[in-house]
């Protein structure tokens, strides 16, 4: 397993809309793990292929650190309820604010075996599967608060980014 370079706000890849993937191959297999041992160097519970560069509808969850959940060209069939909790990124390093997200979400996905398979989740599971949905359509958390709140945290990531260089961020292993 490698660990991917993130990309962080201001990269044109996160605002692109992902390619489906045809067929799963060893090489999406493989992007799988990577997207895995990066998103848990990082500490996070969900990464989307396009924060590691790859415009393809991949994306990995992982909300208790033991029930990961691979997502595959994921459709949205369904939605219920309403959520409104904190949400960070690890595109968008420590900036938070809360978002409203359906409470349970029905989605289609494709399984590394190939097969098509309806998930069904509720809470905090839907808010990350919802989250990197919208990474593969390249919309950002930010994107789904009022012009107030989004402007105010634009203008912390401007400031905190101050002298910073390009939209790589590198993860590194984490110490034993």
């Amino acid at each position: 397993m490698t660990l991917l370079p993130i990309h962080l706000l201001g990269s044109p890849i996160l605002r692109e809309r992902a390619a489906e993937i045809p067929e799963v191959t060893n090489d999406i297999r493989r992007l799988v793990d990577d997207l895995f041992a990066t998103m848990r160097a990082d500490g996070g519970v969900g990464l989307a292929a396009n924060q590691v560069g790859i415009a393809k509808r991949v994306a990995v969850v992982d909300t208790t650190g033991n029930d990961p959940l691979v997502l595959i060209n994921p459709v949205v069939l369904e939605t219920t309820g309403k959520q409104v909790d904190e949400e960070g990124c690890l595109s968008i390093p420590e900036l938070y604010a809360d978002v409203t997200r359906a409470q349970r979400v029905v989605v289609e996905i494709t399984r590394l075996d190939g097969e098509r398979v309806r998930l069904e989740a509720e809470d905090f599971k839907a808010r990350a599967i919802q989250h990197e949905i919208d990474h593969l359509d390249g919309v950002l958390f930010v994107d789904r608060l009022s012009p107030l709140k989004r402007r105010m945290l634009l203008k912390k990531w401007q400031k905190m980014r101050k002298g910073s260089v390009g939209y790589l961020k590198e993860v590194a292993t984490p110490a034993e």
